[in-house]
């Protein structure tokens, strides 16, 4: 009976970590890596046998491709929407220092960084895209338009890289690899 209720505290834990995680997801930070740190505790205090390392391996690539394709999109969101490659450069960097700036500036959790990442790629290319390629506002506006938008499709790429681990996690438990 302990055990069983040990077994589903440990459920419910590991279920309000994983919700947590994908919501750092969708803000940006790294709620991938806390769903692979999570499973790793999972495969070591279940004497190796709850998943398989070959499945840890699988969500380790995933976290990866997830960190990956979150930089990428704004960066091709900004190219796409006409920017030169300075532009990309700049979405990428107004993005992390819209995130750090957004966070203590607007005081809701985790919507901060969220705001400010977006804000941040937008500004970046937008500036890049005026100031060094001199081109019109509209145009300017326009290239930082995609760079805020590659920057939320990443979110969402993210999150779907998330997801994908917490099946290979299932299929792992379930057919055990």
């Amino acid at each position: 009976m302990l055990a069983a209720l040990s077994a589903a505290g440990i459920g419910v834990l590991l279920g309000i970590v994983i919700i947590v995680a994908l919501g750092l997801d969708l803000v940006g930070l790294f709620g991938n890596w806390i769903i692979l740190g999570a499973m790793a505790l999972v495969y070591f205090f279940s004497g190796f046998t709850m998943l398989g390392w070959v499945s840890l391996l699988i969500m380790l690539c995933l976290a990866i491709v997830g960190e990956v394709l979150e930089t990428a999109f704004a960066g091709y969101g900004a190219s796409k929407f006409g920017g030169s490659r300075g532009s990309i450069v700049a979405a990428l960097v107004g993005c992390l220092v819209g995130a750090v700036a957004g966070t203590p500036l607007i005081p809701i959790p985790l919507v901060g960084t969220l705001v400010g990442a977006c804000l941040g790629a937008f500004g970046g290319a937008a500036l890049y895209e005026y100031i060094q390629m001199e081109k019109s506002h509209s145009e300017a506006l326009w290239t930082g338009l995609g760079a805020a938008l590659g920057k939320i499709g990443g979110l969402f790429a993210k999150l779907f890289c998330g997801l994908l681990m917490l099946l290979v996690a299932a299929l792992g438990y379930y057919y055990g690899f």
